[in-house]
């Protein structure tokens, strides 16, 4: 693993980060014009503004050493379970596209890595490889156990750079890819499990051909008709089961929008920037889903009816850092402050 150490981040930084991360957590908004409202010290709300933005034009950060930070904070050991999606939407006609490599942990995903696409649609295949490189060059290929990826994730070239890398994988593709049969005859995917009934997986023996190398695959169908087909370097009985966890990071994507700091509600479109701000809400995630997660520790967060948590571990916490440091004035919510910065000293 390389050395990574906020060597780049001198105090002033660090204390306006801090703040960055009680204002954003107090508004659960990254408009900046709201940020700056609550941003602590004695100076005019236009004064923090301007601050703000210089913060985001001139000084860049250390990604490497958040993404680390993120890892320690966590405290889930290698090897990772990783996986790879997409976010999008619009700012007037400006498109705004976020490819985010995230860790799987407490059905959530926490992001490690991301890239600003300065374009609409689907990633390319040399922008996936740029962040999987990344990765490499900080942690090493040996430390992903898997990587998830949903069907806008492939190509005969993104899956041979895999193979290469021996990065292990579960990424589903289309149903009418055209993959060998037993007697290796090159047929659509879905016809490979039609036989199969509604709901049960089932793993196909032995490698298909699949652009021109051999993968393992695995299937079922769905009650509605559609088909869940995905493909692994080597045969493996929870193929289905690991690639599930891919829908771990629309739970971090609803998070970062609308169940919690409101993304979408930027008005920064500048690609630089826009990575920057990513960063400063990724650590604001991660501190309230660790508080969560401790506050669950100690009172179990009561199940309703249909078998789910009340409220999610993230919003546990997040709620729970906001009382706190929306009434700092009452001693007991400054201890209360003490305790959950502590969270944040594990590493």
């Amino acid at each position: 693993m390389a050395d990574i150490r906020l060597v780049a981040c001198n105090r002033a930084r660090i204390n306006f980060v801090a703040k960055f991360l009680v204002a954003l957590i107090q508004v659960r908004s990254v408009n900046l014009a709201e940020v700056a409202g609550v941003f602590a010290g004695g100076a005019l709300k236009g004064s923090h503004y301007k601050r703000i933005q210089r913060f985001l034009r001139s000084f860049e950060l250390p990604y490497a050493a958040v993404a680390a930070f993120v890892l320690k904070l966590l405290g889930v050991p290698a090897p990772w379970a990783l996986t790879l999606d997409r976010t999008d939407w619009y700012l007037g006609q400006t498109p705004l596209n976020i490819l985010v490599l995230g860790v799987v942990h407490q059905g959530t995903a926490f992001p490690l890595l991301w890239a600003v696409l300065p374009k609409k649609g689907c990633s390319s295949t040399a922008e996936r490889v740029a962040l999987m490189d990344e990765f490499g060059h900080l942690f090493g290929f040996a430390a992903v156990a898997y990587l998830c990826a949903d069907r806008e994730f492939i190509g005969k070239d993104w899956f041979r750079y895999l193979r290469r890398e021996g990065i292990a994988c579960r990424i589903r593709v289309r149903a009418n890819t055209k993959i060998t049969n037993a007697r290796g005859r090159a047929v659509q995917a879905r016809q490979l499990f039609r036989h199969c009934r509604v709901g049960h997986g089932e793993a196909l023996r032995g490698a298909r051909l699949l652009w021109g190398e051999r993968w393992h695959v695995a299937g079922m169908r769905l009650p509605k008709g559609e088909y869940v087909i995905v493909v692994a370097e080597r045969e493996t009985a929870t193929a289905l089961s690991d690639y599930a966890r891919r829908w771990e990071v629309e739970t971090l994507f609803g998070c970062l929008k609308t169940r919690g700091f409101c993304l979408e509600a930027t008005h920064v479109t500048d690609p630089a920037r826009l990575k920057k701000l990513l960063a400063l809400v990724a650590l604001a995630f991660c501190w309230a889903h660790v508080t969560g997660e401790w506050l669950s520790a100690q009172k179990p967060l009561p199940i309703k009816k249909h078998g789910r948590k009340a409220v999610s571990i993230f919003r546990h916490g997040l709620d729970h850092l906001r009382r706190i440091l929306c009434n700092q004035l009452c001693e007991a919510e400054r201890v209360a402050f003490r305790r959950v910065i502590k969270l944040l000293s594990c590493t």
